[in-house]
This record gives structure tokens, C-alpha cells and sequence, in this order.
């Protein structure tokens, strides 16, 4: 059994010498199994071996047993144990979320922060017999290509060194070793879908393929090489569809239809942080091509307009006190740092920074805001004023910015804007001395 485990560790490359890991351990065959199988490891690979327990306290008693057990056998493999306690169900109500999904989060969140605080990997038990199950689980919900990949052997600082085993291999070792291990009794009741699954499905098809369990890990790990592939093709594809404003329609639409169907998953989850269902992505492909909004949740939609495709949050800005122009002034507005300060050098670059505007402003009274209606911009090296709304549609400037770009301005009349530059009555005359108006992104600024 060691062999085994030894040949997916390194397989995956999960461990390398003098590594730290906590083993999440619920107390079951299976984390039983993890832990005693990396302590008889531990010197082979220089590791330090820690252990957390997360108390959920849904079973009563038994949550308190399991707990009791992880005590006693940590003491066993002198192994320092973390311990968690917390009340899911309430949390779950209060949150409005699944017991599954609530316990979920909170397993990884205690794992992430001991990885953190500890400098070490996080080893969970899952086994082939779980992959099998959480295959057919994503199944029957309806999946993509990355569902299929199921559990990776590896993600981040996560690993799974039981992965390529099966649950009968683990309850032998565990009857080969005489370990002890406790069974939680809510995975012999058929009333949740995983155990219907596990109890009912799976062996079914074992009688079919007595390896299929090995077969399910295999389609899983072809999968993932495959989601892999195609997402770097979908970010290649992005990289060369991105614009000012978002992303060019006309050259998303250049790619195959599984490269634009992915791109669309990559944005929603990057702008949106969701993964998208099979119906917003179709939705979306027919906006790519035809214009449009889909609606993703309470907070974000997808907008196509003006051949751009764009994830926007639905949000108000909300009011922007005018702020009179002096030099050094400093401020912040939708998220964007804005600055002032003289200008010292040479003006007589015909490439001008867009940015720099006329010193004798200083003394006009002119004033930092959003716009309004009745605006007016001059471009400076045609002299055509047209209202500002008519600029930002030939700049296309998406309408849900156009709130949260600021003007300089001096009663209706332009002298600035975000985004286009100054106006001919803002614009640096040929002069040693100017103004520039620096605007950063603030999570640039925070990075910086």
C-alpha cells in the first residue's frame, strides 16, 4: 500500500523533502488511513506532520466522540492536533446556505489559515471511490468538461495522496494494520444524493466493471489534462481580444466554439466570481454575436454593446461633491485615486500627455465632477464642440462608466475629461510650466 501511495506522490509531486502537512482528519478509515501512512513516510520524505479536526456538531454525541477519538489518536503518532469546533447548522441558517455547503467552507477556511500560519501543505483523504462518486454526483446535476475532471490530485497547496485508491483497498489496510476508526452514521442513510451514489450506483456498475472506480480516476484525470489545454487557449484568446473597455465580439467570435464558450467562464468567473451555468453561457455566446445583456446575478451582468463584450457590477456610484482644481490636491471616486501637481518640463512635444492642462487654470474656478446634462467638449485639435454625451459614444465609452468618469470643468463647458484628455480651452500651451491630472486604480495604488 505504501508503494502505491509513494508512486502518486510522486506522480503528482505533492511532497518534497522537509515539507510540513496537516492532515485533515475527520476521524474515518480513510483519514486514518492518510495519517498513518505519512507518518511510516515521514522520514523517507523529512516531513513534519500536524493534524485539524473540524467539530461541525451536527451528530450530537458522536460529533463529541469523533473529536475524543482524534485526541487520543494524535497523542498515538505524537502528532500535534488542531481542533475547531463550530455550529453549522446555525451558521448555515443564518447564512442561508446548505449544511454541506456551510461545513464546506468552513473546513477550508480552517485549513487555509493553519496552512498560512504554519507554512505547510494541506492533505486531504480522497480517495478514487470518492472521485467515482463526485464524477457521477456532478453528472446527474449537469456538468462541463471541468466537472468531469471531478477531484484533482493536486490543487495549490492541497494535496491527495489517497487518491489512486479505492475504498476497499483503505478498509483493508485498515483491517491489515488493526486501526481503529470511527464511521459517521450519516453516510448509511440513502436520503442524501452522494450516498444514494455511493450505496446504490456504484456498485452497480462495479458489477459491470469491477475496475470501475480506476476508470471513473482515469476519465477524471484526461479531463482535467483537457480543461488545462483549453483554458490556456481561452486566456491566449482573451489576451488578444482585450480593449480599452473590455473585450473585442468580432475576435472572440474568430475562435472555435469551445474556446468562446470557455472565455465566457473565465470572465464570469474573474469579474464576477461565479461559474456560470450552461444557460448564461449560451446566453452570453448569442450577446457576443448579436448584442445585448444577461443578467448573471443581483450583482453583475454581462453587456455587449458597441462590439464589446464586458462583465459590469449593478451598483450606483452614488453623489461626488465638486472639487475645486488646486495644485496637489488628492482624492478618491469610484474606486480610482486622482491627483494634481505642477509640471515642470518642456510642453512642445506634439504627443502631449492627454493629461496635462493649462497652469492658468488654476485661477478660473474650475471644478472636479461627474457630468451633466448640457455638457459640451471642444476637441482641441479640430475646434468642433459636440455635447459630451455624443464624445464618449464616438469613444465608446461604455453608458454604465460614463457615471463614474470625471470631468474639469467650468460651468457646462469641458476642460477635462477622464479618459479623453483636455479640451481645446484646457489644453498646454506651448509653455514650461502645465498641470497633470494623475488618476490609479486604487488596487494599482494598494499593489504598488
Amino acid at each position: 500500500m505504501n508503494s502505491l501511495v509513494v508512486n502518486t506522490i510522486n506522480k503528482y509531486k505533492m511532497l518534497q523533502s522537509g515539507d510540513r502537512v496537516i492532515v485533515a482528519l475527520s476521524g474515518g478509515a480513510d483519514s486514518v488511513t492518510l495519517l498513518d501512512i505519512l507518518n511510516s513516510l515521514k522520514e523517507q520524505y523529512n516531513l513534519e506532520i500536524f493534524a485539524a479536526h473540524i467539530n461541525h456538531n451536527l451528530r450530537g454525541n458522536e460529533s463529541k466522540r469523533d473529536e475524543d477519538f482524534c485526541k487520543i489518536l494524535c497523542e498515538k503518532y505524537n502528532t500535534e492536533l488542531f481542533i475547531k469546533s463550530e455550529d453549522v447548522r446555525l451558521l448555515a441558517r443564518q447564512q442561508k446556505i446548505s449544511e454541506e455547503l456551510c461545513g464546506r467552507q468552513i473546513r477550508y477556511s480552517f485549513f487555509e489559515e493553519l496552512s498560512e500560519s504554519l507554512g505547510a501543505k494541506i492533505a486531504t483523504a480522497h480517495t478514487a471511490s470518492d472521485n467515482a462518486e463526485t464524477l457521477l454526483f456532478n453528472i446527474v446535476r449537469g456538468t462541463s468538461v471541468t466537472g468531469i475532471g471531478a477531484i484533482p490530485p493536486k490543487r495549490g497547496n492541497i494535496i491527495r495522496p489517497l487518491i489512486e485508491l479505492t475504498r476497499c483497498q483503505i478498509e483493508q489496510y485498515c483491517k491489515d494494520r488493526n486501526l481503529e476508526y470511527v464511521t459517521d452514521s450519516t453516510n448509511l442513510s440513502d436520503a442524501y444524493t452522494r450516498n444514494n451514489i455511493r450505496h446504490n450506483i456504484i456498485p452497480a456498475l462495479i458489477e459491470i466493471n469491477p475496475q470501475f472506480e480506476i476508470a471513473a480516476l482515469h476519465l477524471s484525470e484526461n479531463a482535467s489534462e483537457i480543461t488545462d489545454y483549453l483554458n490556456s487557449q481561452s486566456a491566449s484568446a482573451l489576451d488578444k481580444c482585450r480593449t480599452k473597455f473590455g473585450y473585442d465580439c468580432k475576435k472572440l467570435l474568430l475562435n472555435d466554439t469551445a474556446v468562446i464558450k470557455n472565455t465566457v467562464v473565465l470572465l464570469c468567473r474573474k469579474y464576477a466570481e461565479i461559474t456560470p451555468e450552461k444557460k448564461h453561457i449560451d446566453l452570453i455566446v448569442d450577446i457576443i454575436k448579436n448584442g445585448g445583456t444577461v443578467c448573471l446575478s443581483k450583482d453583475f451582468a454581462a453587456v455587449s454593446k458597441q462590439g464589446v463584450l464586458r462583465i459590469v457590477r449593478s451598483q450606483n456610484v452614488g453623489e461626488f461633491e465638486e472639487i475645486i482644481l488646486k495644485d496637489g490636491i488628492c482624492f478618491d471616486f469610484a474606486g480610482k485615486s486622482y491627483s494634481v501637481k505642477k509640471n515642470n518640463s518642456n510642453n512642445e512635444n506634439k504627443n502631449q500627455n492627454q493629461n496635462q492642462i493649462n497652469i492658468d487654470l488654476l485661477n478660473s474656478n474650475a471644478v472636479f465632477r461627474t457630468r451633466r446634462s448640457g455638457d459640451k467638449f471642444t476637441y482641441p485639435k479640430r475646434k468642433i464642440t459636440k455635447p459630451l454625451r455624443k464624445v464618449m459614444n464616438e469613444m465608446k465609452i461604455p453608458s454604465e462608466q460614463r457615471d463614474k468618469i470625471l470631468v474639469l470643468a467650468s460651468n457646462c463647458e469641458i476642460l477635462w475629461c477622464e479618459g479623453i484628455g483636455a479640451s481645446a480651452q484646457g489644453q498646454t500651451y506651448k509653455s514650461k510650466k502645465s498641470l497633470e491630472i494623475s488618476v490609479k486604480n486604487k488596487k494599482e495604488e494598494d499593489n504598488a
